[in-house]
């Protein structure tokens, strides 16, 4: 009988650390902040600021879960809609500008539910 709830205990510990995150804990208040270094570059091009890149680059850290990409991703999706023109090209090139690597394009067409990290 002891060895029986030895094992439960733990197949319920493996599967609480083997279960992904489902929530997100990024806001989009948090999302907009760190990425409104970047809207004077994405609607009027110019120069890349440095602050904008390091930006991104903090972003991508702090997502570093699925829930959290999708999450960024509708975040950032819903704030673009809200700020008057936007080069599409260059919101799409920037992470690629900034140094980031995403398997994922960027842009008011992605399917933020379709973003997954390989564990």
């Amino acid at each position: 009988m002891a060895f029986a709830s030895k094992i439960i205990t733990c197949l319920l510990i493996l599967t609480i650390y083997i279960a992904a995150p489902t929530e997100s804990h990024i806001t989009c208040g948090t999302v907009t902040s760190t990425m409104t270094q970047c809207i004077s570059y994405l609607t009027n091009g110019g120069p890349l600021p440095s602050s904008c890149c390091v930006a991104v680059k903090s972003l991508n850290q702090m997502a570093q879960t699925t829930p959290d990409r999708r999450q960024v991703c509708e975040c950032l999706k819903s704030a673009g809609k809200e700020i008057k023109g936007l080069n599409i090209d260059l919101v799409a090139a920037l992470p690629t500008t900034c140094g980031v690597s995403l398997s994922y394009p960027i842009g008011f067409n992605t399917n933020c539910d379709s973003i997954s990290i390989a564990v």
